[in-house]
């Protein structure tokens, strides 16, 4: 079948492979499934049919909706016995599966990242949001979104008029499903209206709570899943958890081998070109996509044939054979599907980013500007760039992120979130990509500077004298400004020196003393406070007398010179 699929009839099986291998791995896979005296599948983690919030008909997020049974690939390199040709059905395999497009892997990781604020206790993690997404709609039909995450086309389900499926009757007048009759299964998430309802959220920041948008879904999903104050890390609350999105022990399985599957590593394929799974849990080998939502040209759909009559299930609807579905009539080939912005971006250029330096603690003057073009050089809109901080450096973009994705505007221009410096100085790297796709990026070096003062003054007008052999009375506190504004943790050093025109250290008179007691005549790693003020450690006399210098220095060239005089006590 495509990459879409009809929603479930009550009592369908899954396809002959994925049956016996989500059957094989139920054991080591979903802890707490037993088997009841029919020898059916049921769980005990499971929650009642029928949402807890609305109580619809039909459970969960997805009134217990269908979904594709493809499995990851075997961990075994040995064949499966399950996996026979004669079948007609296949395991996928390959590390091919790995891969999940760039916009709908930053939709989950976004997402587990906004959980991890709201409710630290669930611990969501985006893998999970991934497995589901993987068996819900073949991770958005493989990737099919724009700029803003949305679905180039919409993702439904058939209706939910009780003819061989749940019956929901409309509940948002056609809002989301465009059916104001029966409601159906919405987005890559597949969400039915009226959990939508109350369970959508926004989740790329656009004002608005759209199904077909896979930050929007991937949000409510996680919110769905972390309900009831669950935690995810205990085993039994992730099973009441999935089970809870869609009742079906099968279901259970499959998402659980989707999530081991990823735990294990993925990595980032342009959106558009996801690997599509290929079976679905209501479909048998002659089964055909939903005619509302139309098959892609990489996956031609199958054309209808009658199905075979076959024995009623323990629960399904109706006791005797069901008549023989008449053949659907033929369509024609759908015609090829546009590429997508992203995909005529032919490389980055420049847009004229200012060079990038600012002082410890400052945000820079100048924000990295890039511009997506095609190979005509035209720039290209509705494109995401990703800029990312590379290196040794604790600066960010505003708002403390690493990493910022900006979508290109009319003329294919995207700036980055201005830079803000922290306290680590040098050089560092923006890197500008373009998500989803393998295209070479643009490298800006930005350079962190230290703090600076121009001026030093001293806080005081005392004199400061000592008697040979004594101690300073008062210490010496200084305070530094930069333009006439205070300069606060800017690095200075201090030196007690020869003579005005000789800055090397003296070898005798006032001195520091070291932690251990020793003289010192050099103090280092010295900074002023938030205040711009210096306050200098207790100065010693040795036995010279005499008028000495002590020259503070700070990073910026402020420098200033204090006398200290050593005189023997007046008779």
């Amino acid at each position: 079948m495509a990459a879409h699929f009809g929603r479930l009839r009550k009592g369908a099986t899954t396809t002959a492979v994925a049956a016996v291998a989500v059957a094989a791995l139920s054991a080591s896979q979903a802890p707490g499934v037993t088997t009841d005296d029919l020898g059916r599948q049921a769980a005990g983690a499971a929650q009642p049919s029928g949402d807890a919030k609305t109580g619809g008909a039909g459970g969960g997020a997805t009134g217990d909706s269908p979904y594709y049974t493809d499995l990851p690939p075997l961990k075994s390199p040995n064949p499966s016995p399950s996996a026979s040709p004669t079948t007609g059905t296949t395991v996928s395999v390959g590390e091919a599966e790995a891969g999940i497009p760039a916009t709908v892997l930053d939709a989950y990781k976004k997402a587990e990242a906004e959980l991890r604020a709201s409710k630290p206790g669930c611990n969501l993690p985006w893998q999970l949001l991934a497995a589901i997404g993987k068996v819900e709609s073949g991770q958005a039909r493989g990737g099919r979104v724009d700029a803003s995450g949305t679905t180039y086309s919409p993702i439904l389900g058939p209706k939910l008029d009780g003819n061989g499926f749940a019956l929901i009757a409309d509940t948002d007048h056609g809002a989301y499903d465009g059916d104001p009759a029966y409601d159906r299964a919405v987005g890559p998430m597949q969400f039915i209206p009226s959990t939508w309802e109350w369970a959508g959220r926004d989740g790329n920041g656009d004002g608005k709570k759209d199904p077909n948008n896979v930050y929007d879904a991937a949000l409510a999903a996680g919110h769905y899943l972390c309900r009831f104050d669950r935690d995810l890390s205990v085993q039994s609350q992730m099973n009441a958890a999935i089970l809870n999105y869609n009742n079906s022990t099968e279901y259970l399985n499959t998402v659980l081998s989707w999530l081991e599957y990823y735990r294990k590593g993925t990595h980032e394929v342009p959106d558009g070109t996801g690997t599509l799974p290929s079976h679905s849990s209501n479909s048998d080998p002659g089964s055909s996509p939903s005619p509302t939502t139309p098959a892609t040209p990489s996956t031609p759909s199958t054309p209808s044939t009658p199905s075979t009559p076959s024995t009623p299930k323990p629960g399904g609807a109706g006791s005797t054979s069901p008549t023989p579905k008449p053949p659907a009539p033929s369509s024609p080939a759908p015609s090829p599907t546009p590429p997508t912005p992203t995909q005529t971006v032919d490389h980055l250029e420049d847009a004229n980013t200012g060079k990038l330096t600012a002082t410890a603690g400052s945000a820079f003057g100048t924000k990295v500007a890039v511009r997506a073009e095609s190979k005509a050089s035209k720039g290209v809109a509705k494109v995401r760039v990703r800029f990312t901080i590379i290196g040794d450096t604790d600066a960010t973009f505003t708002g403390g992120e690493s990493v910022a994705t900006v979508v290109t505007g009319s003329a294919g221009t995207a700036t980055a979130p201005a830079l803000v410096a922290g306290e680590k100085t040098g050089d560092f790297t923006v890197r500008a990509t373009v998500v989803g796709r393998v295209l070479g990026g643009l490298d800006y070096t930005a350079t962190v500077t230290p703090r600076q003062a121009d001026t030093l003054t001293r806080t005081s007008d005392t004199a400061l004298t000592c008697v040979p052999g004594g101690e300073f009375a008062d210490q010496v506190e200084l305070k530094a400004t930069y333009k006439g504004a205070v300069a606060g943790k800017v690095a200075a050093t201090a030196t007690l020196i020869k003579s005005a025109d000789d800055a090397t250290e003296n070898d005798k008179g006032p001195y520091f003393k070291d932690a251990d007691g020793k003289t010192i005549r050099t103090l280092t790693d010295l900074t002023t406070d938030a205040d711009g003020v210096l306050k200098l450690p207790k100065l010693y006399a040795d036995d010279a007398t005499g008028t000495f210098l002590l020259r503070v220095n700070t990073a910026g060239g402020a420098v200033l010179t204090v006398e200290l005089k050593v005189a023997a006590a007046a008779s």
